[in-house]
């Protein structure tokens, strides 16, 4: 049976349970918070987290996945002190995120750059899911990257083709950041299948912002999973065109390549937390205390409300080709399936 990797160790993945495939824990960039969340309190904040996590396994799911990676502030000690108090698997990602330029760590070390080496984030990325995060033995359990409005920019372009080489290497599912608006899913598709990834382990993240049912089909007929996973953020697209767009997909019969989510987090260094009207109902609850009984209200099957909740994400977490199998190898990617082993 395949294991996948969470923060509190590994598990079976018929431990999963009802997963939601899309949100976060902390989003808090270190160097922001030291220097301008003068109230930080992290003690309470990992309290506040636990009692909120706590909460979202009451209601009925097991697993979340957190999207959290380089970029966008990925704590992982901070993580893993709740994960250790909560009876709710954690899958940690790594990745990066960015919509635009590459941090300058890596503006100047890369192929055909001032230190002309193979590219640091596919090593970044493979020690995050072979060795373990920063300093600490929990392996990220999927890859992250983002294709927004801006485009493939130069930046965009080399942190997905890196995360397309990583997971053709390891058989490690995918998450997008897209834009529906934009259709970026078709080119995040385009880019991630040159790099030998295979679509059906690749979620198309926040497909769900948008109504246009025809470009839905079309990438979940090229394969990949359909992130329906900002309910409650009305502020994006309002919850009855969501919920609409999200029904009539299903009477399409694409229950087996959607998920559902939400975008929450404990909390985020984007957003005032006193800013309630203009976030409105958006928070970890949204599928168990709405999504879930309007399904059911619609005469939706369990099987369907099944299907998207525990086993796509657990095709989409279920690894290809064992990341144990995997090492550094000094050809043109850098990366290729040990043999022999």
């Amino acid at each position: 049976m395949d294991r996948i990797n969470t923060v509190a160790g590994s598990v079976g993945v018929d431990q999963l349970g009802r997963v939601l495939a899309h949100e976060h824990v902390f989003v808090v960039q270190e160097d922001f918070r030291l220097n301008y969340l003068r109230e930080w309190d992290e003690d309470a904040e990992i309290d506040r987290a636990v009692q909120t996590l706590t909460k979202v396994k009451a209601s009925g799911i097991d697993t979340i996945m957190d999207v959290s990676v380089l970029g966008i502030g990925r704590n992982i000690e901070r993580v893993a002190k709740v994960a250790a108090q909560v009876d709710l698997n954690i899958v940690a990602a790594t990745g990066l995120f960015t919509y635009n330029d590459l941090p300058f760590q890596f503006h100047y070390t890369g192929p055909g750059l001032g230190f002309d080496v193979d590219d640091p984030l596919d090593e970044m990325f493979l020690r995050d899911i072979t060795v373990g995060i920063g300093s600490t033995d929990v392996k990220a359990g999927f890859l992250v990257c983002v294709l927004e409005s801006e485009g493939l920019t130069d930046g965009v372009e080399r942190v997905m083709r890196s995360v397309g080489r990583v997971a053709a290497a390891t058989g490690i599912g995918v998450v997008v950041h897209t834009n529906p608006h934009t259709q970026s899913g078709l080119v995040a598709q385009r880019v991630l299948a040159e790099e030998g990834v295979d679509l059906t382990r690749v979620m198309l993240a926040h497909s769900g912002d948008s109504t246009d049912v025809d470009y839905l089909m079309r990438i979940a007929d090229a394969g990949s999973i359909i992130g329906m996973d900002r309910f409650g953020l009305d502020l994006l697209l309002p919850y009855a065109d969501r919920l609409t767009t999200l029904l009539t997909m299903i009477e399409h019969g694409y229950a087996d390549r959607m998920v559902l989510s939400q975008d929450a987090f404990c909390f985020s260094d984007w957003f005032d937390r006193t800013a309630d009207p203009h976030l409105g109902d958006w928070d970890y609850f949204q599928v168990t205390g709405r999504v879930v009984p309007d399904l059911r209200a619609n005469g939706v099957a369990e099987s369907a409300i099944e299907s998207m909740l525990v086993s796509v994400p657990a095709r989409l977490l279920s690894p290809g080709v064992h990341a144990d199998l995997v090492d550094l190898h000094p050809d043109k990617t850098g990366l290729s399936p040990k043999t022999g082993a």
